[in-house]
């Protein structure tokens, strides 16, 4: 995946049919939205979107996170949808995670284990060198 020349090109989340650019899917599932919700709720649990900060060693073995595959982009914004729950693993930088139709927003930095549901929706703005191991759950995995 690269942001050169100010455009971004599929690469390695597109190219799988899991992740695609907005627009682009197929499938016909519905987007998460937080119609309706009160506002003095996390954003994470608003949207579905599970977050462990700063794992600790033991807990990156125990996932495997080692084995997942690895994923790395510079200054971008990205415009996502996930087709399955993906964990994310971040091992350098910070990503801001705007969810589709909402003011309100995440933000994911070096040592965080991020779970997205299936379904979600939302702009990533990378501000700078970025590194997540990353892995696709099936349902029936956890």
């Amino acid at each position: 995946m690269s942001a050169a020349g100010g455009g971004i090109t599929a690469g390695l989340y597109g190219s799988a049919g899991i992740r695609t650019r907005r627009g682009r899917s197929t499938t016909g599932g519905t987007p998460i939205r937080a119609e309706g919700v009160r506002l003095g709720r996390p954003t994470e649990e608003v949207y579905g979107v599970r977050v462990e900060r700063a794992a600790a060693e033991e807990r990156l073995r125990e996932l495997g996170v080692g084995r997942w595959s690895t994923w790395r982009t510079g200054r971008c914004r990205l415009p996502w949808d996930w087709h399955v729950d993906q964990e994310v693993y971040v091992v350098e930088g910070t990503v801001r995670v705007v969810p589709e139709g909402s003011s309100r927003s995440m933000t994911f930095s070096k040592g965080d284990i991020v779970r997205y549901p299936k379904w979600f929706e939302a702009d990533l703005f990378f501000s700078g060198p970025y590194e997540e191991r990353y892995r696709f759950i099936a349902y029936g995995d956890d």
